[in-house]
């Protein structure tokens, strides 16, 4: 029994040798795809962090400057002579206010913008 030489076909050495060659292709294209898909997310994460921090800056610029703003009117309010000039106070910082405002939202509406095509753009 010992003597018996039992040898694989060689059909089936092939079959097994492209069986295993088409394996190793179709993870090595598994593999590419998946590298490929990590390098496009990290970008579009790395676009859409960049574009986040910016809207986040301007927005905490904006806070700054209202807050500033509204320090700014209770100083000329507490040095108001009469309440004619309190309300003439008031009546300017309101105008200004709301003209800033809306120029912020209008800034910042751009950026949010900006930020939805550029991860758009960026998938």
């Amino acid at each position: 029994m010992s003597n018996l030489n039992l040898e694989i076909p060689a059909e089936v050495r092939e079959f097994a040798e492209k069986t295993v060659d088409q394996a190793r292709k179709a993870f090595d294209s598994f593999v590419a795809a998946a590298q490929k898909a990590s390098a496009q997310s990290e970008a579009v994460a790395e676009t859409v962090s960049s574009s986040a921090k910016e809207v986040s800056s301007k927005a905490i610029g904006f806070a700054e400057a209202n807050v500033k703003a509204a320090f700014d009117l209770a100083e000329k309010l507490v040095k108001a002579k009469d309440p004619k000039e309190i309300l003439a106070i008031q009546s300017e910082f309101l105008k200004t206010q709301v003209s800033a405002v809306q120029e912020q939202a209008k800034v910042l509406g751009e950026a949010v913008k900006k930020v939805v095509a550029t991860s758009t753009e960026a998938k």
